[in-house]
């Protein structure tokens, strides 16, 4: 156990245009190598293209679909008597975000559109309409948990 106390949560930065803090988070997330401005670039890109094909705000489109993504239960190992079992383990809310950020980059990344703004506006549309990989990786999660449920006496 630590000794010290735990350290205090920062605020995150939010992103310039929007002055949402989820947004910053997210094109921290798509950021790299430190390319910050090439990542802002790309993340407003696909929110503009992602507007023009919704005709809706494209922060509520981004919204919607994170709250599509993000997961209500997962798995964790737990090692009881020498055996390893899955036991599903309600989200916490800042977790569940993280992970949706991070299934909504990947699923996109993953996505077969020649540049990264349209596979993100892909993406984006396909989770705002419960559609799409990163959905799919929820729906997937939740499964695994629901078969699992069984070891559920094992929750610590």
């Amino acid at each position: 156990m630590a000794r010290r106390r735990k350290p205090d949560k920062r605020e995150p930065i939010p992103d310039p245009r929007y002055r949402n803090t989820v947004v910053g988070k997210f094109i921290n997330q798509l950021m790299l190598g430190g390319r910050k401005s090439k990542a802002e670039r790309i993340v407003y890109r696909a929110f503009d293209a992602a507007e023009q094909k919704n005709n809706k705000p494209p922060v509520e489109t981004f919204t919607t679909a994170l709250e599509n993504v993000q997961p209500e239960v997962e798995v964790r190992s737990r090692r009881v008597g020498g055996a390893t079992y899955q036991v599903p383990v309600e989200v916490k809310v800042e977790r569940a975000q993280a992970l949706a950020l991070r299934w909504l980059i990947s699923a996109a990344r993953k996505r077969s559109e020649q540049t990264m703004i349209q596979k993100l506006t892909g993406e984006l549309l396909d989770a705002a309409n419960n559609s799409g990989n990163a959905v799919k990786k929820r729906e997937d999660t939740h499964k695994m948990a629901e078969a699992n449920r069984a070891f559920a006496h094992y929750r610590w």
